[in-house]
């Protein structure tokens, strides 16, 4: 009798969680139940009070305020004992297995990301790494999304995820929460560019493009605008990109070859250069609201540098200094170059900044 009741027992514990958790719940309330009516007087007739001394029970913690006084109420005690002590414990180590276990899917990429205003990036390299780091340091708020086809997640964050898949394809991008991210940069795929770039450097870019253009087709098929980055190895190919709604390039070969010379001819101008690309430095340059006051180039430019700004950009226009009474258009961009406090008392916000116009 007592091997049979075993094996029952044993069979019970390993059932498949979505049997074992439901067959737990309803254990406990059938025991409360009984116990209730064994001795309704004990738990104050209510069936919460009941639920109450099975837990505390079977999790063998006992604080002693309710406890069976019929003969029939302690022989129940005891056979709960018996038959529910081992059945909790393997409940609660199916529950920390259950956790274990979303969060090798959560490393292993293969879980869909439900949060929003997040940056995902595409393309594991150190670049990416650099700017993973960059996000997390500056900006406390905002998750991060991985995708790239990695075993499993290179850096372990509570703010960054991973999604195992391929950039081009519809479920992968959906799995990333597509739709409700903030942006997406678009990293070289470093294989293609450290192994075929010497023989074919429109590989490179070429499989950039394609993402880009399977962003751009679920942007237009689920009616969605999300802000674009990619990484172009070569400045020619950046009109391409343009058909296929990339909002912003960075054009790396040519933007290293050009601080390289820059170099030689301005000394120091790579160190401004590399306050004014990261937002861990004091100086940055930030976007700031276009003020009703402001008519011309020359009003916001007077009225920043009295605030501690200087206004160096509209956009991409970077010749402010020979437009000053030119009116300021209605949809102007304007870019300063200050530090945070003095961001904050203009009214932009660090979470704008530029660090790079287009």
């Amino acid at each position: 009798m007592w091997l049979k009741l075993k094996k029952v027992f044993y069979h019970l514990i390993h059932l498949k969680g979505r049997i074992f958790f439901p067959f737990v719940i309803g254990y406990v309330l059938l025991a409360a139940a009984v116990a209730l009516t064994l001795e309704p007087d004990t738990f104050d007739h209510s069936m919460l009070t009941s639920v109450y001394w099975v837990l505390t029970t079977l999790a063998t913690i006992g604080f002693g305020d309710y406890a069976p006084v019929t003969e029939s109420g302690k022989f129940f005690t005891v056979c709960l004992y018996i038959t529910g002590i081992a059945l909790i414990s393997a409940f609660i180590r199916k529950i920390v297995k259950s956790i274990a276990h979303l969060e090798q899917l959560r490393v292993g990429g293969q879980l869909n990301y439900s949060g929003q205003n997040h940056i995902i990036l595409v393309g594991w390299n150190d670049k990416a790494k650099l700017a993973i780091q960059e996000i997390l340091t500056s900006d406390r708020s905002t998750d991060i999304v991985l995708i790239d086809k990695l075993d499993k997640l290179p850096i372990v964050d509570d703010r960054l995820f991973y999604v195992r898949g391929d950039a081009t394809g519809e479920e992968t991008l959906l799995q990333a929460g597509l739709p409700r991210a903030k942006g997406v940069i678009l990293f070289a795929d470093h294989v293609t560019q450290d192994v075929y770039a010497a023989k074919d450097p429109l590989l490179v870019d070429g499989k950039t493009l394609l993402v880009a253009t399977a962003i751009a087709a679920l942007e237009e098929r689920l009616g969605v605008s999300v802000h674009i980055t990619a990484e172009v190895m070569n400045e020619k190919h950046i009109a391409l990109f343009k058909h296929a709604d990339v909002d912003e390039f960075i054009p790396t070969q040519e933007m290293i070859s050009h601080a390289a010379v820059r170099s030689i001819y301005t000394h120091g101008v790579t160190q401004m250069y590399a306050e004014l690309m990261s937002r861990q430095c004091t100086e940055g340059m930030y976007e700031v609201p276009k003020q009703p006051a402001w008519r011309t180039y020359r009003d916001a430019f007077s009225t920043l540098l009295d605030q501690g700004a200087t206004l160096v950009a509209d956009r991409g226009d970077l010749h402010i200094n020979r437009k000053l009474d030119t009116p300021v258009p209605a949809d102007a961009q304007l870019y300063v170059i200050c530090d945070r406090e003095t961001l904050a008392r203009i009214g932009g916000s660090p979470d704008e900044s530029a660090g790079r116009v287009h």
